[in-house]
């Protein structure tokens, strides 16, 4: 009789085991455990408007949380060929898209990102720029930008927001177009900071938080009020994403007090959640 007890506590003991075993596995397959997600390997394409303060954040991140990150960049918008909406176009995997918001809201119509995952991170600026020690133009006023590009024997402007803000209203709105257009160029795959660091052009035009980083230029400052154009970087989560819920987290950090200093350090305005 005892060994007939003692055999079936054994059993109950190994079934025991077992189920919480399975448990385990079926928890571990879900990615999660205590509703933390599991760490993973979030890819991400940004933009260059954000990508200063995303380089500067990325790795406080990966220590917080034990995610690692990948990275690729490309502009908001445009048909170069590593532009997001391309890279996505193309089927590049991506968990987690940054670039202006209307871009984005473009990327979650067409089914790109998923709608309702848009979550708006910083306010952004565009200023100018000239080749390092070269002679600072005045832009203070619309006046005084309006001679400015007049008298500027080439200008560069990015193929994302802020030059299509350029090429297509700001000029014509200021009443130059057709003076200043055809010695302007939009600039491809490449930051317009580096374009002018070179001498390839005289004065250059982006986001601010994309010119200040390069080296080999001055940044001379933003637009005048009137003319200024804000653009708002977003992030979502891509409907590809392997990693829904590691995209979140990421997205709720960049988002958070914790990185707006650093954000803010790059020229950019945090639109920390509150």
């Amino acid at each position: 009789m005892a060994r007939a007890s003692s055999a079936l506590s054994i059993s109950r003991r190994n079934a025991l085991f077992a189920g919480l075993l399975g448990l385990a596995v079926s928890l571990s397959g879900c990615g999660s455990f205590g509703g933390k997600p599991a760490p993973a390997e979030i890819s991400v394409m940004t933009s260059g408007g954000f990508t200063a303060a995303y380089n500067d954040l990325r790795p406080d991140f990966e220590k917080r949380t034990g995610h690692t990150v990948k990275t690729a960049y490309g502009a908001s918008m445009g048909n170069a060929s590593d532009s997001i909406p391309s890279r996505l176009g193309r089927g590049e995997p991506a968990d987690v898209v940054i670039l202006a918001r209307s871009a984005l809201d473009a990327l979650a119509k067409d089914g790109k990102v998923v709608q309702g995952s848009q979550v708006d991170l910083v306010r952004s600026a565009i200023g100018f720029a000239v080749k390092k020690g070269a002679p600072r133009p005045d832009i203070s006023t619309v006046d005084a930008l309006k001679r400015t590009l007049i008298a500027a024997p080439s200008i560069a402007y990015s193929a994302s927001a802020s030059g299509t803000y350029y090429e297509t209203e700001m000029l014509k709105n200021l009443g130059i177009e057709d003076q200043v257009k055809p010695k302007s160029k939009r600039i491809l795959s490449e930051r317009v900071g580096t374009v002018v660091a070179r001498g390839d052009a005289a004065l250059g035009l982006q986001q601010v938080s994309e010119l200040m980083p390069i080296e080999g230029i001055d940044y001379i400052g933003p637009l005048p009020a009137e003319v200024q154009r804000v653009t708002v970087f977003s992030a979502g989560v891509a409907t590809g994403s392997k990693h829904p819920d590691a995209a979140r987290e990421l997205i709720r950090y960049l988002n958070s007090p914790a990185a707006a200093p650093a954000i803010a350090k790059t020229g950019l305005e945090p639109l920390t959640a509150r």
